[in-house]
């Protein structure tokens, strides 16, 4: 049986990347010869959390993160022992149900031992049923729109990009993979919070450093137009989808480091933008009911509303990934301009290059400045172990 096990403290930094590869490749021999992988980390370090431990299913497809993570952990000295744990659950065994409750999960457990490994089997089976293409293939960086527009544009920026082989999947999905997995994918999940929550919820495993929603939404203030951008700052949840997961007594805001970045580029591009709450409705028709509505939008101060934003943001907090929200005023229903065919084709023409150009800007400062990954402090949960020096365990 395989087995491997390394001192961290014990190894030349010379040798540190061989001793990544060497448990990421037992990882995944373990994982060919059909059964999940353990890693164990002992941390001498750390009062509180000084040993950890975590299965794992098709390594593989998250084998940039498992190789930045464990790689970090031995240069600060841990010990990782890589063996064999037990059989993988096929995936048409009714005994994988029960295995995939969240209602098991160690909340505190650090990110990279957050998910049962039939959950990361099942969830990579579903992204490519749902997306049209392999886990492998999402990079580090996950952009979600509602309109299929910005997955043409974002074709048209990366003509390399993969995509579904079948033009009939829910959510297409498209991506500029680069050797470092440090690309860019983009989703169109099309409108509303159920696709949301499906696709953030499977995406989870896959560890990505990012997730930014660029989608559109209605403008709710006198001073905006139909083209201006909102960067969202905090959300209102009336999407109703995951509040069983997450109460809405809970406060979900944006990483405020991505958001600092998108409005470094909304500034380069002179661009005209609002921030503020974003209120994210499960009601495609809310202005059918818009007495009740007003009232909300006054006592909240919302400045738009969508129908996904919210959605994306509270599984990026449940999930530990960093999220942020840049919408595109499409039309003010409260001030005379609803959504009409004419006026939308030409707001749609002439901000989709913009919109997508801004986001990538971001992205691309989030690479250079945070190849490790974006901090999380903020979405820690209070006995979820750090990295860190010696010095703060």
């Amino acid at each position: 049986m395989i087995e491997r096990a390394i001192d961290g403290s014990a190894i030349d930094r010379t040798q540190l990347r061989a001793a990544v590869t060497e448990l990421c490749d037992a990882l995944e021999a373990i994982d060919a010869d059909g059964w999940y992988s353990v890693i164990e980390v002992v941390r001498p370090w750390s009062r509180h959390n000084p040993h950890m431990t975590g299965e794992f299913a098709r390594p593989r497809t998250i084998r940039w993160y498992l190789e930045r993570e464990l790689g970090a952990l031995l240069e600060l000295g841990a010990t990782i022992t890589v063996r064999a744990s037990r059989r993988a659950t096929p995936l048409d065994d009714p005994a994988l149900l029960r295995a995939l409750d969240e209602v098991a999960w160690e909340m505190r457990a650090k990110k990279l031992f957050l998910f049962a490994p039939e959950r990361m089997a099942l969830s990579m089976e579903r992204l490519a049923h749902y997306c049209g293409t392999p886990a492998e293939s999402f990079q580090r960086y996950v952009l979600f729109t509602n309109y299929a527009m910005h997955i043409e544009e974002f074709r048209a920026r990366f003509p390399d990009a993969e995509g579904p082989e079948h033009p009939d999947v829910q959510m297409p999905a498209w991506h500029h993979r680069t050797p470092d997995q440090d690309g860019v994918s983009i989703v169109d999940i099309g409108v509303g919070p159920s696709n949301a929550k499906t696709v953030t919820d499977h995406l989870a495993v896959l560890r990505p450093d990012a997730m930014l929603m660029i989608g559109h939404c209605a403008g709710l203030r006198n001073h905006q137009d139909i083209g201006d951008y909102v960067l969202a700052t905090a959300y209102l949840r009336d999407d109703r989808i995951l509040d069983h997961a997450l109460p809405t007594t809970i406060p979900v805001i944006p990483n405020h480091r991505l958001n600092s970045y998108l409005l470094n580029a909304l500034d380069g591009h002179e661009a005209r933008y609002r921030i503020g709450t974003v209120l994210t409705t499960a009601n495609r028709n809310w202005e059918l009911e818009i007495e009740a509505m007003e009232h909300t939008f006054e006592q909240s101060r919302a400045v738009a509303v969508d129908m996904e934003s919210a959605t994306i943001a509270t599984n990026g907090f449940r999930y530990r990934i960093p999220s942020a929200t840049l919408l595109c005023i499409s039309d003010k229903p409260l001030h005379g301009a609803p959504k009409l065919a004419e006026q939308a084709k030409r707001f749609y023409d002439a901000s989709r290059r913009a919109h997508l150009e801004i986001t990538l800007e971001c992205i691309d400062r989030v690479r250079r400045e945070h190849p490790a990954g974006i901090p999380n402090a903020d979405i820690r949960s209070p006995g979820e172990p750090l990295f860190g020096a010696p010095a703060v365990e």
